[in-house]
């Protein structure tokens, strides 16, 4: 038992080193031997946990990323009241902490959909998972919204959760390179603008 646990603190190791190195340099500019330099380990301890570096990314997709998403963007808005006030809050989190992270790239999944999108069918399928158990996330707290009167009855919930997708990953994009400050400011503003359309007229 003893040995086992030393294997998976080894494997989370090696794992969060990898998806720090993946993130910040990209996959396919990232080495084997990048990995092994920064946790000085052999090729063989690398090898005798994971059979290559294709294996040992989709480790980190399922242990690793998964997790981020889903902290971050789809448990903070399950099973909420009203949808406005509940995901305002959840992007303005998810906002502020990329704004005051030093080492920030972008967004995690985004960065590496665009990255494997053409050039690697099974890594991508497993981060449209990531995508569509999002997206669809959004599109239930968007009808229950209706249901509940919160949401007018003719607002098109698969649209927004796209619109909403899209939007944050571009502008965190954009922070990387721009006025992460500024950028966070006025995606939120107009974040509260555009739910304030969306609205049941009685509520607005």
């Amino acid at each position: 038992m003893d040995q086992n646990l030393k294997r998976m603190a080894t494997m989370h190791r090696m794992q969060v080193t990898g998806l720090e190195l993946f993130y910040k340099n990209g996959f396919y500019n990232t080495s084997v031997d990048d990995i092994l330099k920064e946790l000085s380990l052999s090729k063989g301890a690398f090898y005798y946990h994971f059979q290559s570096k294709e294996d040992f990314f989709i480790s980190i997709v399922q242990n690793l990323i998964v997790r981020k998403v889903y902290n971050m963007m789809i448990e903070p808005i399950e099973g909420k009241e009203d949808p406005f006030k509940t995901l305002e809050l959840c992007f303005e989190n998810a906002m502020r902490t990329a704004e005051h992270n030093e080492l920030d790239h972008g967004f995690v999944l985004s960065n590496f959909m665009t990255e494997f999108n053409g050039r690697n069918e099974l890594i991508s399928k497993y981060l449209r998972d990531i995508y569509k158990v999002w997206e669809v996330n959004l599109v239930t707290i968007l009808q229950k919204g209706k249901t509940d009167g919160y949401v007018a009855r003719h607002i098109d919930s698969e649209g927004v959760a796209t619109f909403l997708i899209s939007s944050y990953m571009g502008v965190r994009m954009l922070m990387v390179e721009g006025n992460s400050k500024q950028l966070s400011y006025h995606f939120l503003q107009q974040l509260r603008q555009y739910f304030k359309s969306l609205a049941q007229r009685e509520l607005a």
